[in-house]
């Protein structure tokens, strides 16, 4: 996972509340297993207007002031619903690398979180004056110091303290224990020799089967 420490983008507005994981990537698009190319499929309801993908004028995202916008200033009760880490897949594939809300469904942040978005609750008046910023408008988001800098003031944020040493270090959880991997390993190497024993029977074994299968 990459650092998060300080991160400068333009916003996009879509400040309806209870935009739940379905609306987010549809269910259709679950079959898909690899991380890439979820972006395609972002708010597909609202971002199309047939299966040929023809795109939406009046939806915001489709409107070219807002295509290179990586921030996304939403509603309350962001990413509702089922717990599809695809979702997450989705955003972060857009573009996506910071996610602002009123409040966000419990499993969906932690999702945001794991694939490297930072998600930060503001109340509504900090997210109206974001929302009314222009597209060319930057806004910088300062993770150490926990702040929102824009040209409409400067907001404070609150996160996890471990969340934040996470993303501040680029750790996932396979990050965080491959920090200890010297203890890992002097660990295996001291085993109890009865179980060193087992596993040198186990695979004294499979030769010898392995042998006779040959023989």
């Amino acid at each position: 996972m990459e650092k998060f420490t300080t991160y400068t983008g333009t916003t996009v507005p879509l400040m309806n509340d209870n935009i739940d994981t379905d609306q987010i990537l549809p269910k259709q698009f679950l079959k898909l297993i690899d991380k890439k190319g979820f972006g395609k499929y972002l708010m597909y309801a609202w971002r199309y207007l047939d299966h040929a993908y023809t795109e939406n004028p009046d939806f915001i995202f489709n409107q070219d002031a807002y295509r290179r916008a990586t921030i996304l200033v939403t509603g309350d009760n962001f990413g509702a619903g089922s717990s599809r880490e695809h979702a997450a897949w989705a955003l972060s594939d857009y573009g996506f690398k910071v996610v602002i809300a009123g409040s966000f469904g419990d499993i969906h942040y932690n999702n945001e979180l794991n694939n490297g978005i930072l998600p930060i609750v503001q109340p509504r008046e900090v997210r109206e004056k974001l929302a009314n910023l222009s597209p060319d408008d930057e806004v910088t988001v300062d993770l150490e110091k926990q702040t929102i800098s824009s040209p409409v003031g400067e907001f404070h944020f609150d996160i996890d303290s471990e969340w934040k040493y996470k993303l501040l270090n680029g750790l996932d959880d396979i990050g965080i224990t491959l920090q200890y991997e010297e203890l890992i390993v002097a660990y295996e190497r001291n085993r109890p020799a009865y179980w060193r024993k087992d596993e040198e029977e186990k695979a004294s074994g499979k030769e010898r089967i392995s042998s006779e299968k040959r023989g």
